[in-house]
């Protein structure tokens, strides 16, 4: 987590560096150089964590004219100079405010002052976990229903297409398949709340010289008729023939997507039954590029096959991954 401390006094200077020795970060003193409202938005807009070591109420008086939303808003934590409290402020779930306190009690010793709900009645917290897991949260706006049902001790059910090692929290019942309150999924699924995995390589193949706007055109349409979720990308492969193909690139890095090249060789020898194609075999020399591209990077198992549009071919392999239930610390 990326974090910034601000301080008031010298003394919360102090703990202020103390803090970021043991937890990374910038430290700045108030209007040394910049003002406190100038501080605030640079770091809402550039950190992930922003604790302010001082009273509370300055640090929401800074914060209010910057608060957007739950689900974008960074994690905001205030600390008394003397050590005694570390409060989340924003973000706590999320954002890993609760978090980031517990850890500034630590170096501290500071009491970490918990105030969500399914925090302080020990109850499983859904976003709490998808971030711990890594996972995307896709409809945000219905975690309060999930929250809810589990204080008032109405049981959830998950279904999660990725293995979740440990015991089920209280409340919480795994299911083999959809229909679940909560999806865990690269596809989108028959529930009320998805939390989606980084874990879908993307194989693509394509003609020399196709642009970046014809990638994201097929990409829609091979989404759409998968339904996965464009948020489960972390990767692209292709290819070694493609390595400096200029559309490709661009697309690659426009999303911030890792880009991985197998040779044909390497390809071939990748196990399992493909979509082949005579003339893909006469071009490259081996008989498909997308779906073998993407079981090769990922190590994994396709979940969609070859899909070909605008002399574009993509297929999606999953990376595999181990889930837990670990969540409330």
């Amino acid at each position: 987590m990326k974090l910034a401390f601000l301080a008031f006094t010298e003394k919360g200077f102090a703990l202020a560096n103390c803090l970021a020795q043991a937890l990374g970060g910038t430290v700045a003193r108030c209007g040394k150089p910049e003002p406190l409202a100038e501080w605030t938005e640079k770091q809402f807009a550039d950190a992930e964590g922003l604790v302010f070591v001082g009273a509370v109420g300055i640090a929401v008086r800074a914060i209010a004219p910057f608060i957007e939303n739950k689900w974008t808003d960074p994690a905001v934590v205030a600390v008394d100079e003397r050590a005694q409290f570390a409060i989340p402020l924003l973000s706590g779930h999320l954002g890993g405010a609760n978090s980031l306190a517990r850890a500034v009690s630590q170096v501290c010793g500071a009491q970490a002052v918990i105030t969500t709900a399914t925090d302080v009645n020990g109850v499983f917290a859904v976003d709490e976990w998808a971030r711990r897991q890594g996972l995307e949260v896709m409809e945000p706006q219905h975690i309060k229903v999930i929250s809810g049902n589990l204080l008032a001790g109405k049981k959830v059910t998950v279904y999660s297409s990725c293995p979740v090692e440990g015991e089920c929290p209280q409340g919480v019942e795994l299911m083999t398949a959809p229909p679940a309150h909560v999806a865990v999924s690269v596809g989108k699924e028959d529930c009320l709340l998805s939390l989606v995995p980084r874990i879908l390589v993307l194989g693509v193949g394509c003609r020399k010289g196709t642009t970046q706007a014809v990638l994201e055109e097929v990409l829609e349409h091979f989404l759409r008729e998968n339904r996965l979720w464009r948020e489960a990308i972390c990767a692209v492969a292709t290819i070694d023939l493609k390595k400096e193909e200029p559309g490709l690139l661009d697309f690659c890095r426009f999303h911030g997507w890792e880009f991985h090249t197998c040779t044909g060789e390497e390809l071939e020898r990748v196990p399992g039954e493909f979509t082949s194609s005579a003339f893909v075999r006469q071009v490259t020399g081996v008989d498909n590029v997308c779906e073998r591209s993407a079981v090769a990077v990922s190590g994994g198992s396709l979940v969609a096959r070859k899909f070909a549009a605008e002399g574009v071919t993509m297929a999606a392999a999953v990376k595999p991954i181990r889930l837990d239930w670990r969540w409330d610390r």
